[in-house]
């Protein structure tokens, strides 16, 4: 009886992988079954999202040097990300206030 069970157990636990490797298709294979104008968006995206994926490996990095969990120093990060973007949009109203105020000046001087 323990036998069988062996026999079972090794079937199943190496069997079962062993299949779903042979029927379970490449990313070369599914990337030819899609239609060519899926492929040249897919390609002309890929750097793109390869990119964006490095960026996030380097900040999970960063986010794990420190002594805190992940996730508090993503926060920490995103709050100091939205701080910094808000100063950043606030600086350029004012910059685009004072061009208008400039150019309204230009224009009363200029009539």
């Amino acid at each position: 009886m323990y036998i069988k069970m062996a026999a079972a157990f090794t079937i199943l636990s190496f069997g079962g992988p062993a299949l779903l490797f042979y029927f379970q298709p490449t990313d070369e294979e599914l990337f030819k079954r899609y239609n060519p104008e899926l492929q040249k968006k897919s390609l002309a995206n890929r750097e793109g999202r390869q990119q964006d994926f490095d960026n996030f490996v380097t900040k999970l990095k960063e986010y794990s040097k420190s002594d805190r969990p992940i996730w508090e120093a993503a926060a920490q990060d995103e709050a100091r990300t939205r701080a910094n973007s808000a100063e950043e949009q606030k600086r350029l109203a004012a910059e685009i206030q004072k061009r208008r105020e400039e150019i309204r000046r230009q224009a009363i001087n200029g009539q």
